[in-house]
């Protein structure tokens, strides 16, 4: 492994992420909260830290994959700690395995909070947290790329190893354009959320910080009771609509923009995915009616809290706890389904799970008829076997983990369905969970190990379970 570009590159995204905390800081100097100190110190930190390493030489032209992997986590924990450091000099969060728990919950942008107030916290500090839920959504490296006035023709591998997919491919021939293209995406589509939500009678401040959290999918507010607050159809229905599109793979929207209208319309991933959220949609609604009284609250709150789940955003409307079972375990179900590939959004993702039931379909064809070449497809294309084999080996992986997760918190002595569902939350990232853990709690009670623990799920569902296994190869980090 070429370790001095490893720690070369990881540099660059210090230096990067000290520029982008200039701008809480700048939120700070407007609102005079006191928290500027909160952020110069990382600043300062990131900054010296970057430029110490920009002065190392290393080999070229031997970027290899596992060097992009090692990057990509190694970024993931310098954005951690450096991320923690506000809510701890600002006095926030005192503990550090706390800030860093919600650190990591932020850029993750899986939503799930140790803080049991936040009105009471500094305008820049709730600021920072939503802030970075934009910045993890599509991932610093990929901001990285999209401003480095030169980028190397193996960022690819970077670009795999963060972005969750199984198979990433560029729109353009050149990535660096790709990458501007989903970046521009991404900022016209915050930008547009901003305005609406404006519309509705947020202020810009308001307005910001959900349309960060709306876009990263990562669900925290600056009010106690989240979306709730405002209690508005029309705030409902606008972040509603836009998680659900925060959630669609960012290449469509590009085909959109080529007016390549058909192959939108054909995509398998797109239709079953509107397909779960509508008939999730539906079903709820019917049965909590006698709850709401009337059909239109019903398919209100059903919609929000389907298109926050299954996009793992985990803002909130409604306390879906007080719900009947029945509607409890079609949520349980879509927040282990996810968004689709190419999204901010987490879980298994869409087209996982139509590639593994097509797998089991394909095999009891077989059974029926044993000589029969049945030929698995997405979108019309054949599906490579080594993809096949990606997508159970990511499952496995994923239950793997999900299991020992959920043996080694049961040591905290909590019930199995607040266990369960904990692990669940935050290896798929999505926020709030089941039993003590749902929309009005939080994680506080939990212990340093299982808060370590349940940022390691975090960390390994945000970069696709896999990788984060990968690093623990000890022939990873040989240099052959």
């Amino acid at each position: 492994m070429n370790k001095r570009l490893v720690l070369r590159t990881i540099g660059r995204i210090g230096l990067i992420l000290a520029g982008l905390l200039l701008i809480p800081l700048l939120v700070s100097l407007i609102y005079q909260d006191g928290c500027v100190v909160s952020f110069a110190v990382p600043i300062l930190f990131l900054a010296v830290f970057g430029i110490l390493t920009q002065r190392i030489e290393y080999k070229k032209g031997t970027y290899r994959s596992r060097e992009g992997y090692a990057i990509v986590f190694a970024s993931w924990i310098l954005m951690s700690v450096a991320g923690a450091l506000p809510f701890v000099i600002s006095g926030a969060i005192p503990s550090f395995v706390d800030a860093l728990f919600e650190s990591i919950s932020d850029f993750t942008t899986t939503g799930s909070s140790i803080l049991t107030e936040i009105e009471s916290l500094p305008e820049s500090i709730l600021f920072w947290r939503s802030f970075t839920h934009w910045i993890g959504g599509l991932g610093i490296l990929m901001f990285m790329m999209a401003i480095l006035p030169k980028a190397d023709r193996r960022s690819m591998y970077l670009l795999r190893a963060e972005v969750p997919g199984y198979k990433v491919e560029k729109l353009t021939t050149s990535l660096k354009k790709t990458v501007r293209i989903l970046y521009g995406i991404y900022i016209g589509m915050t930008v547009l959320l901003i305005i609406l939500l404006m519309f509705g009678g947020m202020n810009l401040y308001d307005a910001m910080v959900h349309a960060f959290s709306t876009a990263g999918t990562g669900g925290f507010s600056n009010q106690n009771t989240s979306v709730a607050f405002y209690d508005s159809a029309y705030i409902d229905a606008v972040i509603g609509v836009f998680m659900m599109l925060f959630g669609v793979n960012y290449s469509l929207y590009y085909f959109l923009l080529l007016r390549r209208f058909r192959d939108v319309a054909k995509d398998e991933e797109l239709r079953t995915y509107v397909g779960i959220i509508a008939i999730s949609t539906i079903l709820i609604a019917v049965n909590i009616l006698p709850m709401y009284g009337n059909i239109w609250s019903s398919l209100r709150y059903s919609f929000f809290q389907v298109s926050s789940i299954i996009t793992t955003t985990g803002f909130m409307t409604a306390d879906y706890t007080l719900w009947p079972s029945f509607s409890q375990a079609i949520l349980l179900l879509v927040m282990c389904v996810g968004a689709c590939f190419g999204s901010t959004g987490g879980g298994i993702k869409v087209t996982r799970l139509i590639l593994i039931f097509k797998q089991i379909k394909r095999e009891l064809m077989r059974l029926i008829e044993p000589r029969s070449i049945i030929t698995v497809r997405i979108n019309g294309r054949p599906v490579d076997r080594s993809e096949l084999n990606a997508t159970n080996v990511f499952y496995m992986t994923y239950m793997a983990i999900i299991t020992a997760s959920t043996l080694l918190l049961s040591l905290d002595n909590r019930d199995l369905l607040t266990t369960l569902t904990a692990v669940m939350t935050c290896i798929n990232n999505v926020g709030p969970a089941f039993g003590q853990l749902g929309p009005t709690a939080n994680f506080s009670e939990f212990s340093a190990f299982g808060k370590l623990l349940l940022s390691f799920d975090m960390l390994a569902g945000r970069l696709d379970v896999v990788p984060v296994l990968l690093l623990f190869q000890l022939r990873a980090w040989s240099k052959q």
